[in-house]
Order: structure tokens, then sequence, then C-alpha cells
């Protein structure tokens, strides 16, 4: 991962909508996540709709997303969270499950879905990330959502889909 955030993409257009997951576990660190991502998208994209489901921990993210892409697709979905490696390997088959689960659905549905459910050895990590201003993800998620919207929209208008086509 880059030491710092990436570079702003330019500002989106109006009509995109975006759907954040964010578990509750951990809720310091989710919350900053959210409030950051939250805050980031309404600089970079002022007239995007934003629609927030809160989910009890991390392994209830994808569920959440499966359901938001089949009722009515988003222009983009952030993942959010904060998994804190314990003395098992409980965090590390969570963040797995969780990261193989969000791809899936990103490429079925043909949706970004943006994941920032981190995993973290200690809550300094977990604070740097979340909360510290020069690694903080949740901004890094708002900012990869804009930029995929931005790509996904050049995409429809340079290639549109053929209606004639089945999937």
């Amino acid at each position: 991962m880059s030491p710092a955030l990436p570079p702003k993409p330019r500002t989106i257009g109006p009509r995109a909508r975006i759907g954040i997951v964010a578990a509750k576990y951990n809720e310091q660190f989710a919350d900053a996540l959210v409030d950051n991502a939250v805050e980031e998208i309404g600089e970079l994209m002022p007239s995007t709709r934003i629609d927030l489901i809160r989910v009890p921990g991390a392994f209830e993210i994808p569920v959440a997303v499966s359901t938001i892409l089949t009722r009515e697709a988003p222009s983009c979905v952030i993942a959010l969270g904060c998994v804190i490696r314990g003395s098992t390997s409980h965090a590390d088959l969570i963040t797995r499950s969780v990261t193989d689960a969000l791809q899936q659905l990103a490429v079925e549905h043909c949706v970004p879905v943006i994941n920032e459910v981190l995993l973290v050895d200690d809550e300094k990590q977990a604070y740097a990330r979340c909360i510290g201003s020069k690694l903080n993800r949740g901004r890094e998620a708002a900012r990869a959502a804009a930029a995929m919207i931005d790509v996904f929209q050049e995409l429809n208008r340079t290639m549109p889909v053929d209606p004639n086509r089945s999937r």
C-alpha cells in the first residue's frame, strides 16, 4: 500500500449514487472511515447521493453489498470496516472471505466495489489508517470510488451496451 493518499481525481458529475456498507464492530475506527469517506465524496462529487448501510461486523458486509447490487445498482459501492488481529487466525479468515466475496460481486455485477475492510495488527495501525490524515483509508476509498465512477461513465459513453447481446 502507498504511504500517502492518492491525488484527488477530477470532480464527477451529478448523476452518481454511492452505496456505503460499513461494519459497526470496532466502532471508533469504522465510524471514522465512514465520516472521512462521506466528507471526501462531498468534496469530489457534491451532488452524489450516498446510501449508508451499517452491519454488525465485517463478515456481514458482502451480503449487504449483494443485496444493494441486486436491487437498484448504484454507480459504486464502498465497503468499510476495521478488523484488528488477535491471537488466532480468525481475523485473517474473515478478511480473506470478505475480500474474495466483494471481488466476486464486483465482477458478477459489473459495478465497482471499493474494499477498505482493513486488517490491522493493533489499534495504533487502526488509528493511523482510519482516523489519521496521512494514510486515511476512508478518504482513499472515496477517491477510488470517484475514479472508478469516472472510468465507468467513460466506458458507458464510448462503449455502450449492446441490447441484443446476451450475457
